[in-house]
């Protein structure tokens, strides 16, 4: 039976200001669905705590459990047992968050419950017991799904408790995104400039082993005395309730009893996450140096690995799964300082492979954000609930903040390095014209002086790059000077998107100040004397689109012939190359592909002959046939063009080819209004939002961009001018398709409270 829309998971679980890290996982499990499914799939959460504990929840909390109270575990199940809109249960298991022998209560409230159920286990320890082995089968057995952290903790569940493999998934730690390029800033905010700073973090206890990094420390300081050991984070509660500050103290003597005082600074406090997060990222090296070889996952290392540190760990499960390929150093053995001296003082003396294991580690770990995370906890949701057709997807706010970042006075830049502008990659006509439409569209939408201002800076670097007689340069360094790529590289395309960008403006004359409109008129009036000269069936599509607006606007009969010529050139293309399994204008599909049909359809608005849009919707039909496969968008490939007579490539997607198929599905929606084009532009967004072979988001949550390209094993993180604003024109199109319109918005931190 299909459960109802609207249908809500309950998570079970400590939470905050609960000071617990399984708290603090579970609050950014609930932000992370919420960021990426908002309403259409609401949480709740039932928190943990003891009938002494008395804290005050925010809203998304509906039931309070007494763990130390039997009976309430019967009467909450009970409660939840009532509610026809929570569809699943999910339990997040750690032995001390429940009372009984091996916190055994936890039972009874299972076997009350007539729900699904997912119990997600934190701790899955090795050489169990027989009382042990019990509770944990049959808490494996009551549940509907089992999930784990690592890969070793399944191997246990099955090996040492008996757990079906096909009853258990791994799905991975969190993390939070942050951006490489503010290293350098937050040590200078921090006054961390000339330092080299060691970072560890998390609510401490002696488990945390710090003594171990302290010993080692010495030696170092003294041939490096530019090293700073940031010590982050308060004692654990439980600890306090047992033993005080013994620990800590202990912790501060050892500092005096080293000499260390000038190097080791305690920052005891809990910190909001954003401040955590800068701590971390300002960290060359983080030290993750736990004692105890069970613990099988840490949300400190995921943090760290995240935050672009060289990460330095022993060998606990987590660590061993997720370091290697030089994303780290893996330790040996436990509590060995000579060990971890010998590691950090070759990280701190090897500065290019300390850099470059930071890296490697921020790059492999965008694959396990929050985001992504949520999605796989979504998957599994639908899954239990049968609504596996009904995967829908919260809308982004739409953000500037790597758009402005790549733009200079001069123009926008080319490429970034993660989310770092890279100046040497210089500028392009082709990124500045799709940076002025968007502007000029996004400023309709929002008018303020800033969009004005870069949509400005854009057409200056168009009219820039306009040479006397009319045609365009393509490439020019960051030195502002042109580039041998312009005589080697084919500029037609270029010159018909440049066209299109000043078609742009020219229609919008009623939101735009007359200076820009005069501005873009004179570069269109010398640019529209080489249009005869356009071959490249992708530079007469471009030229098209820029024809159209400005017909659209000057209902000028010399633009019509143009408009009737090249559309006629384009159906020449169609029927040179169209057979009856092949209805396209080339024999292949390179990039692109979908603003050849969408020229034609512009062809037909203009002169409405109809043998135009015919050709405009069978082409169209013909290419979306081959993108759109069992609920998801797969666009050609650019590791090699699809050509008529070879089985098609896989995989190397671009956001270039996800947004032009939105942009065209946008048209042909609006001027037939055939709903199938209006379906299946929301599919292809949703590639964006994680609707992918990988199932993870394509777009940088913190500052509004996209990665540049979806591989088959991993995501190419590097966030260049074409995927962002190719992303940033989508995302704008898709607000008149949004039930909830969305606004340039940040979202907050909260408290960070790991272990």
């Amino acid at each position: 039976m299909k459960i109802e829309k609207g249908i809500k998971m309950l998570i079970v679980s400590s939470y905050p200001p609960r000071e617990c890290g399984i708290a603090t996982f579970t609050n950014d499990i609930v932000n992370a669905l919420d960021v990426v499914f908002g309403d259409t799939l609401p949480v709740e959460v039932c928190a943990l705590q003891t009938r002494e504990q008395d804290f005050k929840y925010p809203e998304e909390v509906s039931y309070v459990l007494p763990v130390d109270s039997l009976v309430h575990y019967r009467l909450v199940a009970e409660k939840i047992n009532e509610r026809n809109d929570i569809g699943l249960v999910c339990i997040q298991h750690e032995f001390g968050l429940f009372r009984g022998e091996y916190g055994d209560h936890i039972l009874s409230f299972i076997l009350a419950l007539n729900k699904p159920i997912v119990t997600v286990f934190h701790t899955v320890l090795p050489n169990p017991d027989e009382k042990r082995i019990k509770v944990v089968y049959a808490l494996t057995d009551l549940s509907d799904k089992v999930v784990v952290l690592t890969k070793k903790s399944k191997e246990i569940l099955i090996d040492y408790y008996n757990c079906p493999p096909t009853k258990t998934i791994v799905i991975p730690h969190g993390n939070h995104t942050v951006l490489w390029e503010q290293k350098k800033i937050l040590k200078n905010k921090y006054g961390f400039k000339d330092k080299i700073v060691l970072s560890t973090f998390g609510l401490i206890s002696e488990n945390k082993g710090i003594e171990t990094v302290l010993q080692a420390l010495p030696e170092i300081v003294a041939r490096h005395p530019e090293v700073v050991y940031l010590v982050i984070g308060k004692t654990h509660p439980e600890v306090i309730k047992r033993e005080g500050e013994k620990y800590r103290n202990l912790l501060a003597t050892l500092v005096k009893e080293l000499g260390l005082e000038s190097n080791v600074i305690f920052i005891n406090e809990y910190l909001q996450l954003e401040q955590l997060l800068e701590f971390l990222t300002l960290s060359e090296i983080y030290l993750f140096s736990s004692k105890d070889p069970n613990q099988a996952v840490s949300g400190t290392f995921a943090y760290a690995m995240s935050s672009g540190c060289a990460v330095i760990s022993t060998p606990i499960p987590h660590a061993v799964e997720s370091l290697g390929n030089g994303n780290g150093i893996l330790m040996k053995s436990f509590d060995k300082p000579d060990e971890f001296k010998e590691a950090i003082l070759y990280l701190i003396e090897n500065k290019e492979q300390r850099i470059a294991m930071g890296k490697n580690a921020f790059s492999m770990a965008r694959a396990t954000n929050w985001e992504n995370i949520a999605i796989q906890y979504r998957l599994l949701f639908d899954q239990l609930t049968n609504r596996e057709d009904d995967l829908r997807f919260n809308f982004p706010p739409i953000k500037l903040d790597h758009i402005k970042k790549l733009t200079t006075d001069f123009g926008i830049l080319q490429f970034s390095k993660f989310s770092q502008p890279d100046p040497e990659s210089g500028y392009t006509l082709d990124d500045n014209a799709r940076a002025l439409i968007n502007m000029v569209l996004y400023n309709k939408a929002f008018p303020n002086e800033e969009n004005l201002k870069l949509a400005n800076t854009y057409l200056n670097f168009i009219e820039g790059i306009q040479q006397q007689d009319g045609w365009f340069d393509n490439y020019k360094d960051y030195n502002k000077k042109l580039t041998k790529q312009n005589e080697e590289v084919n500029l037609e395309d270029a010159n018909g998107r440049a066209l299109w960008s000043l078609g742009t403006v020219i229609s919008h004359r009623q939101n735009l100040p007359l200076d820009m409109i005069c501005q873009a008129v004179k570069c269109w009036d010398k640019a529209i004397n080489k249009i005869d000269n356009f071959k490249s069936p992708r530079a007469i599509a471009y030229a098209l689109k820029g024809l159209y607006l400005y017909h659209e606007t000057y209902e000028d009969k010399d633009i019509k012939n143009h408009i009737e010529k090249l559309a006629n050139e384009l159906l020449r293309h169609y029927k040179i190359n169209s057979v009856e399994n092949w209805c396209w204008y080339e024999d292949y599909m390179t990039y692109a592909n979908n603003v050849l049909p969408e020229a034609m359809m512009y062809s037909y608005l203009v002169t409405k002959n109809p043998k135009y849009k015919k050709i405009a919707v069978i082409t169209f039909d013909f290419l979306l046939s081959h993108y759109f496969m069992k609920g998801q968008l797969k666009v050609i490939s650019n590791r090699g063009w699809f050509k008529k007579q070879n089985e098609r490539v896989f995989y190397g997607e671009q956001p270039i080819e996800v947004a032009t198929t939105i942009i065209a599905l946008d048209l042909f929606y609006d001027v037939t209004q055939n709903t199938k084009y209006k379906d299946q532009l929301k599919l292809a967004f949703i590639w964006f939002l994680g609707n992918n072979h990988l199932k993870q988001i394509m777009y940088n949550p913190e500052n509004g961009a996209s990665y540049d390209g979806l591989e088959d094993k991993h995501i190419n993180i590097n966030q260049g001018a074409e995927s962002t604003l190719c992303f940033f024109k989508a995302r704008l199109i898709m607000e008149k398709y949004n039930e909830k319109p969305s606004y340039p918005i940040k979202t907050s931190k909260t408290k960070s409270l790991i272990t």
